[in-house]
């Protein structure tokens, strides 16, 4: 087992690239935070690079650890994971990932959660891990979505990335492809057309779009819908988190699912 004690170690500093994207997307590898995401990530069979663990992880997580292939096993000092971690308080244990390949093929069944230029990394996270709880068959981010090795976007998933389908497709493509197969596709907006979500008849096979937390939809988008929704503001608020009304509205469309 490897020991590494001082934050200017060359393996150290070449794992704090991968906070950034560009990075990431070089070595083909992310970093998770947290005994709970690396568990999630061992049940899927994710690759698992490396386990960086301070005392506090062996002490917590000991009977784990002593059934790890030990050449993954980096111990580090309390120092050395503070300067990987992104959390105000490291939780005594880090995991680098391998990428999984980017799937090529969808399968057109089930309720599919298309997300349109959501640029907030908590926002992302969430929906993707309400689609999970919902029992979604997958989610599909368009351009402009944030990057879900973003560890902000992990800690929010809570490891839903690995139980359902998380794809990287122009929405043009996927959105002419539930036409063609004539599956309702369902997008949110304000407008004398939008008709109140509960109206909508449940239907087995569809597809939900939410978009941008300021501008909305693409409105090239919400002219391609089979209709547009909205959920009704019944307070002072001028309107809901983006995250918050995928919620309610998945929720809707799988409750007779």
């Amino acid at each position: 087992m490897k020991e590494i004690l001082s934050t200017k170690n060359a393996m150290i500093k070449e794992l704090k690239k991968l906070h950034k994207k560009k990075y990431r997307e070089e070595k083909q590898q992310y970093i998770i935070e947290g005994f709970h995401l690396i568990e999630e990530a061992e049940k899927a069979n994710a690759q698992i690079d490396w386990v960086l663990f301070n005392q506090r992880g062996r002490t917590e997580w000991s009977d784990w650890l002593d059934e790890q292939p030990q050449e993954r096993l980096i111990q580090v000092s309390y120092e050395v994971l503070e300067s990987l971690s992104e959390l105000p308080t490291p939780q005594g244990m880090i995991a680098i990932i391998r990428m999984p390949e980017l799937e090529n093929t969808i399968q057109f069944s089930g309720g599919w959660l298309l997300l349109d230029n959501v640029q907030d990394p908590g926002n992302v996270g969430t929906m993707i891990r309400t689609a999970d709880a919902a029992g979604l068959s997958g989610v599909i981010l368009g351009e402009g979505c944030s990057d879900i090795y973003n560890t902000k976007v992990l800690r929010a998933m809570q490891g839903s990335n690995y139980h359902l389908p998380v794809l990287f497709k122009p929405l043009d493509n996927i959105i002419d492809m539930f036409k063609k197969l004539k599956i309702p596709i369902y997008g949110t907006e304000l407008n004398p057309e939008a008709i109140i979500y509960q109206k909508i008849p449940r239907t087995k096979n569809y597809a939900l779009i939410m978009g941008n937390e300021g501008q909305g939809i693409s409105p090239r988008f919400l002219e391609e819908t089979d209709q547009n929704i909205y959920i009704p503001i019944k307070g002072a608020a001028e309107s809901l988190n983006v995250a918050i009304a995928a919620g309610i509205l998945m929720y809707h469309f799988e409750s007779d699912n």
